[in-house]
């Protein structure tokens, strides 16, 4: 084999999804000279499954990698074609946003961002194996026989390694939407001694828009003033596209459990682990047996396609059988199918050979982020490249990593969880995953994180000038309704009762009277409205800090209580089977896992109280400093 040397980089990026996008433009504008090697150019962020981003956690994790810098909040801004907050009758903590995207024109503004991006290089080109000397990363080496070289290198190839689509009884190697398998790079891995597991995801048919009766579903309508993403977004998109609900029903049921033998799923075709919270409808049949209809989205591509991606109707069924179970669903009597669903099987990598910092434990200056690390979903991914790339950037300018905390950010418990506790199946980021989600909100990413980014360089000067404003206002703001008495007059409490509110007995602060749930700030500003008009970012905060102030501050007492773990750190030389008294599984989730510090021992898998006491006690009397020096 004759290979050439066609640069060297200080940071590698392979693959170009929604983890190698982050990664690449987090990394480059740390200053890194970075190079993105994907296998087609015309594939950037390409979304495979579903046409959305955001959701439940999901949409606050975007929320993070728009206050940390990075792209996705502004592209989907730029790109979607409707926009809904979700939960809003619901508490702050769980409120999300939500976009439909218009998916070629996704690709084409992220492309646009990514090329015109000091310090990133794009290339075409497939990375079959990596060059690793002494364990430590040096460089990638190319099917075209061209050698890359970087001291740090970031993975990113999603659920392309040795990937396999099946569609009943046919199946052939490939990634996903028919593009090449990364076979060699696979195989390269296991060499080098990756830990590696086969995982499953699916995805539903595609019909075609013309072909569907909408007067048999039901209109899902955008909001009338849309939310956005990213904190530098200023204009809305008024002209939005309805997504449609519609409903399988018995006959569906009857269909699918006839040709349940001919499922992938259920004839032994598929061999990896697929996600339990976002299963085909072969498995929604099987498992909820006594639900006579599930829900079926109907929602749109793009403003300049046609397609309609079937939500709700993943499946691994013949593509005659899926032919059937599409007309049995009210409003697709006549639809036609563009594209068919599939399953895709692929290799992923056991997260828990990972430091927090994505760094592999047993290569140096070797990063995996995205579905590769176990994985599923888009924002996920995209959590996960912005920190890798942060990283990658850090250890090749020879600067400090950055690790997230779970009381920071939704990203910080999605990486803790995969290095710490490893997952047997696609891991979906839930809300319920966050013990601290009162502090993990949509409407607050800016002010836990956009310090981290500004420090780094991925925050603009005019940008965090913009951010210290807010913050000023909302310290006035609150400020000025502790020092506001209100007096009790016939105006104030008939305005109190008129919104269900209990008669004030004195007078009352605008501060404590905001505390009550049945008032809002809105009802404050006409009471005693402020001397400037403040945005509704500034509003919005100022309700909720002062709403919810009780339960805010017990959540960061909670947090200082962790805190108080976190900083008692595991030595490096520690010998776990030096310590008496620790369970034996103990002992090997330990040694597998390595933690840094005493409280992310406590949440590896296995691990009970007892072994935190003993390895406590272990630190603290110093044994570790003994046993070294013996």
């Amino acid at each position: 084999m004759t290979t050439y040397e066609a640069g060297n980089y200080d940071v590698i990026v392979i693959g170009a999804g929604h983890a190698g996008v982050e990664a690449a433009y987090a990394a480059a504008k740390r200053g890194a000279s970075t190079l993105m090697l994907t296998m087609n150019l015309d594939m950037i962020a390409f979304m495979p499954c579903n046409p959305s981003i955001g959701g439940p956690a999901k949409g606050i994790v975007v929320r993070e990698i728009d206050a940390l810098g990075g792209l996705m909040g502004k592209v989907i801004d730029k790109t979607y074609i409707q926009m809904r907050m979700l939960n809003t009758g619901k508490g702050p903590a769980v409120r999300a946003l939500r976009a439909q995207a218009d998916k070629p024109l996704y690709i084409q503004e992220m492309k646009r961002l990514l090329e015109n991006e000091e310090n990133l290089t794009l290339r075409q080109a497939m990375v079959e194996e990596l060059i690793v000397e002494n364990d430590e990363i040096k460089g990638v080496i190319t099917e075209t026989n061209a050698i890359y070289r970087a001291s740090s290198v970031i993975i990113t190839t999603g659920t392309f390694m040795r990937g396999r689509v099946i569609i009943g009884d046919i199946s052939y190697e490939s990634g996903p939407n028919n593009q090449r398998a990364s076979v060699k790079l696979a195989e390269n891995l296991e060499k080098i001694g990756f830990d590696l597991v086969r995982f499953k995801t699916g995805t539903p048919p595609r019909v075609n828009n013309h072909t569907i009766d909408y007067s048999k579903t039901e209109i899902q309508p955008g909001d009338d003033n849309p939310q956005h993403f990213s904190y530098e977004t200023t204009e809305a998109i008024l002209d939005q596209i309805p997504c449609w609900l519609t409903y399988t029903n018995e006959g569906t049921h009857e269909i699918i459990n006839e040709n349940l033998g001919l499922s992938a799923m259920y004839s032994g075709m598929i061999k990896g682990t697929g996600p339990r919270y976002c299963p085909s409808i072969e498995d929604k049949i099987v498992r909820f047996h006594d639900k006579p209809r599930h829900q079926i989205f109907l929602e749109p591509e793009g403003r300049n396609t046609e397609e309609v991606y079937v939500q709700g109707l993943s499946t691994s069924l013949p593509e005659y059988v899926q032919h059937k179970i599409i007309r049995s669903i009210p409003g697709l009597e006549e639809a036609e199918i563009m594209r068919a669903g599939y399953a895709i099987e692929y290799d992923a990598v056991v997260p828990t050979q990972l430091w927090p910092t994505l760094e592999v434990k047993k290569t140096a200056g070797l990063f995996t982020a995205g579905q590769i690390n176990g994985t599923s979903g888009y924002e996920e991914a995209a959590g996960q490249g912005i920190m890798a790339g942060i990283n990658a950037a850090s250890r090749a300018l020879n600067k400090e990593s950055v690790i997230l905390d779970r009381s920071q950010a939704y990203i910080g418990v999605l990486i803790d969880d995969l290095v710490t506790k490893g997952t047997s199946e696609p891991y979906r980021l839930l809300t319920s995953r966050a013990e601290y989600r009162l502090l993990l909100r949509h409407d607050n990413a800016d002010l836990r994180l956009t310090d981290i980014g500004y420090n780094l360089g991925l925050i603009s000067e005019e940008r965090y000038q913009r951010f210290l404003q807010k913050k000023e206002w909302i310290d006035q703001e609150k400020d000025r309704l502790k020092k506001c008495q209100l007096k009790p007059n016939d105006k104030l409490q008939a305005m109190v009762e008129e919104v269900g509110g209990t008669r004030l007995k004195d007078g009352i602060k605008a501060y404590d009277l905001l505390k009550r749930p049945e008032v809002s700030y809105a009802f404050i500003e006409k009471v005693t409205p402020s001397d400037q008009e403040l945005p509704f970012e500034v509003k919005e905060q100022v309700e909720i800090q002062v709403k919810y102030e009780g339960y805010i501050s017990k959540s960061n007492q909670q947090v200082e209580r962790l805190k108080k773990m976190e900083n008692k750190v595991i030595p490096e030389g520690i010998d776990y089977d030096d310590i008496g008294g620790i369970a034996t599984e103990a002992k090997e989730k330990f040694k597998k896992v390595r933690p840094l510090s005493v409280a992310q021992a406590s949440r590896i898998s296995g691990v009970n109280p007892a072994d935190i006491s003993i390895l406590l006690v272990y630190i603290e009397q110093g044994k570790v400093a003994k046993a070294a020096n013996r």
